[in-house]
């Protein structure tokens, strides 16, 4: 990959250049995180002029790696304040790959009124004004059809929804996946980026593009043989996700006491049948018609944890339909019905919003008298209002922090503004340090800490104690960002995490394309220095230590049923990233 590709919406001018040397050997996260510590003021307000966002392929996106099709995208969070990179499935990563397109960044603001659809070819850069019929309202599934006759069937799409043109907080990025339907970067309002440039769409084809050069072809082959095992074998990488999807986690959690509940007010509920993806499976499965059980988010995905949800007629209704969002609706909301559920879930990646963000808003919303708990038909009604959007509609759609500040509540569960996710962190105290230091806010896949504490995948440390957990979640964010950085889902680390050789396989593939000889040890230190980049940017932006704590109600509101509460110290927190100045030593 060797172009940089920028375009400037001031000037509406396009520049093609060599990848600068300082970025050479980055990719994914790692790229977008230093590429906006360079060129962002901290300081910038995330919706002016000043902000930049960029999109990245990983390191081994574009090659037949098994499950390498993941896309990176960064700039200054609008929900945080903060650094973010978002990542997603879809095709758009492996055809930047294929082109040739190292990065893509979109910088300046139009000064009109009028909103574009960048256009990527082999041929070069065309910035288009945007077709009036997927403007002021449209739905991404309708908008990415008319995109994809005129473009071609086969283009990649990147796009904002309603809610990213109303510029809301957490607007998200949506992606075409190979059947047309949605993936999304999700989290820290990015879709509100791309519309404050005026960017409807980024439409990307890469007919006539070349194939991903491999230097040592024959090491790569039979290096990614040794990964694909490794992730085939596994328990879960092989074979839960792909029969359960990543909703097998509703019993596991609940069994653990781990699920949040009724707006973080207990960790087990009753009707965890009624939304577990066993009832994920069965009810597909039932139906027939257009639904899948099993699914790949992109080409070369082997784990296929996605799935097509269908209605009662077997029609699609939604696809992707994950852990969290089922979660924030049907144990934190108290929603029962799984169909309600759907419909809002399709509604979500129509109007293009963040589902995690939403559903922990919906519950904040109900805590706070706005919506009745439990009700499926008026969250879905809450949802709808997000894409004209009334005041509801905004208030919702501007994320829990804001939900929780309008309802006059303090039992608000965010870390930087961004909405915990669906492990409760007082029985499960390593996410608990993830949620709290991370970089990008209250973020479960910074530093996956269920793997070790729940799944006992790659450690066994008891979620209910303090000891080992500081060390545990330094250890899995710095795995993460180095995992970010290579283009791979973060479900690979189940396959390798216990299996040496398909992590060795991992690090072989990225040598044998590049005809270089990374150890284990320079994989360590990239996910280091990407963190230390963050959190550079962080506090040049006004972020402190103080910043790193989780809400004070999880200090004396005991959780059910281990009735377990919050205890780390300030002190103890601040330890998780105690190598963030070994350079200034």
């Amino acid at each position: 990959m060797n172009k940089f590709i920028r375009i400037d919406m001031t000037s509406l001018k396009v520049s093609t250049e060599e990848v600068p040397a300082k970025y050479a050997g980055l990719g994914g996260r790692a790229l977008t995180s230093n590429f906006i510590a360079d060129e962002v003021k901290p300081t910038c307000h995330a919706l002016g002029k000043n902000n930049k966002i960029i999109f990245a392929p990983g390191l081994l996106s574009g090659t037949s790696a098994p499950n390498s099709g993941r896309l990176s995208v960064g700039a200054k969070s609008p929900l945080t304040g903060t650094i973010k990179e978002s990542n997603t499935g879809g095709s758009f990563s492996q055809k930047m790959a294929k082109m040739g397109i190292k990065a893509l960044v979109i910088e300046g603001m139009p000064t009109d009124d009028k909103f574009y659809v960048i256009k990527v070819d082999v041929n070069g850069v065309t910035i288009d004004e945007a077709p009036t019929e997927i403007i002021g309202g449209c739905g991404n599934y309708e908008a990415i059809k008319i995109l994809s006759e005129k473009y071609g069937e086969k283009v990649g799409v990147g796009i904002t929804g309603p809610a990213g043109e109303h510029r809301l907080p957490s607007a998200n990025i949506s992606f075409k996946d190979p059947e047309g339907n949605i993936r999304s970067a999700g989290r820290g309002g990015l879709g509100a980026v791309l519309g404050s440039k005026k960017i409807k769409a980024v439409v990307i084809d890469d007919t006539g593009a070349a194939k991903v050069s491999i230097a040592d072809p024959e090491k790569f082959k039979a290096a990614s043989k040794v990964f694909a095992k490794a992730l085939l074998d596994h328990p879960v990488a092989g074979q839960g996700l792909a029969a359960y999807g990543t909703n097998v986690l509703v019993n596991i959690l609940n069994e653990a006491g781990g699920l949040p509940a009724n707006n973080f007010t207990a960790g087990r509920i009753e009707h965890n049948d009624n939304i577990s993806g066993e009832t994920l499976n069965a009810t597909i499965t039932e139906r027939g018609g257009e639904g899948k059980v099993s699914h790949g988010c992109h080409a070369g995905c082997v784990i296929r944890c996605s799935q097509w949800y269908p209605d009662k007629d077997g029609k699609y209704i939604t696809s992707g339909f994950e852990y969290e969002t089922i979660w924030g609706l049907g144990a934190d909301a108290g929603i029962q019905n799984l169909d309600d559920i759907a419909y809002c879930d399709r509604e979500m990646d129509d109007i293009g919003i963040d589902s995690i963000e939403t559903a922990v808003a919906i519950a904040t919303a109900m805590e706070g008298g706005l919506l009745p708990w439990g009700d499926g038909k008026a969250a879905l009604e809450a949802i709808k209002e997000i894409r004209k959007p009334t005041p509801l509609g905004r208030l919702i759609g501007s994320g829990t922090a804001v939900v929780g500040k309008a309802c006059g509540l303090y039992r608000t569960p965010v870390v930087k503004d961004q909405a915990i996710p669906a492990y409760d962190p007082r029985p499960i105290k390593g996410i608990g340090l993830t949620y709290a230091t991370t970089p990008m806010g209250a973020d479960h896949t910074a530093g996956y800490c269920i793997s070790g504490n729940i799944l006992k995948i790659g450690a066994d440390i008891d979620p209910l104690k303090k000891e080992g957990q500081i060390e545990y979640s330094r250890a899995m964010q710095i795995g993460t960002a180095a995992v970010d950085s290579t283009g791979m889902c973060l479900f690979v680390y189940f396959g390798v995490a216990d299996n040496p050789g398909g992590y060795q396989a991992l690090i072989d593939m990225i040598n044998a394309q590049y005809g270089i000889n990374l150890t284990s040890e320079d994989v360590d230190k990239l996910g280091e220095s990407v963190l230390k980049v963050e959190r550079k940017f962080n506090k040049a932006a006004g972020f402190t230590n103080a910043h790193d704590r989780l809400p004070e109600f999880f200090e004396y509101e005991p959780c059910p049923p281990h009735n377990a509460v919050w205890d780390f110290t300030p002190e103890e927190i601040d330890q998780v990233y105690n190598f963030e100045n070994e350079d200034n030593e």
